[in-house]
């Protein structure tokens, strides 16, 4: 993502591993550019947070980096991004199931209770059911695509990357 997003874009995002890893990975090139909702890492902030930046600033692209799990506590939100005309880039790492807040359960004793997904969940006719433009990429060469593809859509886009359910938990 930071090497298709340009020197005034935005990347935002909350919950689950992501804020510590892009904490390492980003690398702001421009202030107010990168967006992390560190405090309580509030699953489904994402996609209405990225709508805020792109209305406080319309000339920036505005990537929002999501999980499956905060995904679906919200995509309703995209169906207000595009009745109002708030375009943003909706990257979803679809896991199967919350790794992140999971496995921290399961490490706390707990059976990691609603933290598996049982029901395969298509991200792609989701998204497009709610007026996005959607696509899976399953390589890197198809991510780099699906980002300048982006970039080029008049509307809100969901790029879909499913990884491996095992890596991280």
């Amino acid at each position: 993502i930071w090497e298709a997003s340009g020197p005034r874009d935005v990347l935002l995002s909350a919950a689950g591993s992501h804020p510590g890893d892009l904490h390492k990975l980003w690398r702001t090139r421009t202030p107010n550019g990168y967006h992390m909702e560190y405090g309580y890492s509030c699953m489904a902030y994402e996609i209405p947070g990225a709508m805020g930046a792109k209305m406080a600033d319309p000339s920036r692209e505005v990537y929002v980096f999501l999980g499956d799990g905060t995904y679906l506590m919200m995509p309703t939100e995209i169906v207000t991004s595009i009745q109002e005309g708030v375009k943003i880039t909706i990257v979803l790492v679809d896991n199967h199931g919350f790794a992140s807040i999971g496995g921290l359960s399961r490490s706390l004793g707990q059976g990691g209770f609603g933290t598996s997904q049982k029901v395969e969940v298509d991200y792609v006719a989701n998204a497009r059911s709610l007026g996005a433009h959607a696509i899976k990429a399953t390589t890197l060469a198809e991510l780099k695509d699906a980002l300048e593809t982006a970039k080029a859509v008049d509307r809100t886009t969901v790029i879909v990357i499913e990884t491996d359910a095992s890596i991280g938990v």
